[in-house]
């Protein structure tokens, strides 16, 4: 999917990349818009799914770890700049079904107002 991330000015780096699950958010490239349009999609991984796959994308990341470092997950959101909330709502509902609390977005560092041009 596109990613153009969007400015935040209060941020901070994430320290253990190995604990950290990615799901991505966005319409997809140029390339792949003729198979799945232009709509905004969700990649978990490299392939594009569906918010009912969320859960078990979860689930499956959390069994690909130590016990011990279960709890410790992050899922880390890579929001388009230009996808609209409802998406991002479906993705957080699912992530809350999962119990995937944890939650981060990445963005890119810069003043917020940068966003609305």
């Amino acid at each position: 999917v596109e990613n153009r991330l969007p400015f935040a000015d209060q941020t901070e780096k994430l320290e253990k990349k190995d604990l950290v699950m990615y799901i991505y958010a966005g319409k997809p490239s140029e390339r792949y818009q003729k198979q799945f349009g232009k709509e905004a999609r969700i990649q978990l991984n490299d392939k594009f799914a569906d918010v009912n796959d969320i859960q078990q994308f979860i689930i499956e990341e959390r069994e690909s770890k130590r016990e011990e470092l279960q709890g410790l997950l992050t899922t880390s959101l890579k929001i388009d700049a230009e996808t609209g909330m409802g998406l991002v709502s479906d993705i957080k509902y699912e992530l809350r079904k999962a119990e995937a609390y944890r939650v981060n977005y990445t963005t890119k560092n810069g003043e917020a107002i940068k966003n609305m041009q």
